[in-house]
């Protein structure tokens, strides 16, 4: 299983932002969303074996939001990044005064949470790591089971909080190259390493 945790610093977690407006006044969505599309999406299909986890942290507990995606049961999930912007958008107005975790459309669920401790229980994962420019290359890791649990971060920095939690937990922290790429551009760097990983286990398989 391949699962990224991705860390949304400045989208209102209450949906209160247009899809008109998704690089600025929603806090960078347009990234957000784009990494969700990209974590996901093939050329006619989607990965089945992907999950996502977008935590929204641009204002504390009880506004921060956890959405779940789960590509084995996702659906109305399109490749363009405004489509997926509404998709999410959907799932956080839905999810304002709701008690408690719901699913807003097939294969995704939303609820609010405390991210910092939403963060901590996604390290515990056995192929947790952290997506970091200065980390070492991601070629020289070799992912446990061929699954990886990776955090990252949208356009901004990781807080001061979540770098110590990060820090703290002792995962690898890894990069994807020498320059500064997109969060997108991350999500799909990682999901190409283990494609090539993948074909790599199966060719020396014996069979």
């Amino acid at each position: 299983m391949r699962r990224f945790l991705l860390l949304a610093h400045r989208v209102p977690p209450a949906g209160t932002f247009t899809l008109n407006d998704l690089a600025g006044g929603a806090g960078r969505m347009d990234e957000v969303a784009r990494a969700v599309s990209t974590a996901f999406t093939l050329s006619n299909d989607l990965r089945r074996d992907t999950e996502v986890t977008v935590l929204f942290v641009a204002e504390p507990p009880p506004r921060a939001r956890r959405v779940h995606l789960v590509g084995s049961r996702l659906r109305f999930l399109n490749p363009d990044e405004r489509s997926t912007a509404a998709l999410l958008k959907n799932a956080l107005v839905r999810s304002v005064g709701f008690p408690g975790e719901f699913e807003s459309s097939p294969g995704l669920t939303v609820a609010a949470v405390e991210p910092l401790a939403e963060l901590d229980r996604f390290l515990t994962r056995p192929a947790a790591v952290w997506l970091s420019e200065d980390g070492r290359p991601i070629s020289e890791w070799s992912p446990p089971g061929g699954e990886v649990a990776a955090v990252v971060s949208d356009p901004y920095d990781p807080t001061p909080e979540e770098v110590a939690r990060l820090s703290a937990s002792g995962v690898p922290r890894l990069s994807v190259g020498p320059r500064s790429l997109r969060t997108s551009q991350v999500i799909d760097a990682v999901q190409r390493e283990l494609d090539v990983y993948e074909e790599r286990s199966r060719a020396v398989s014996p069979r």
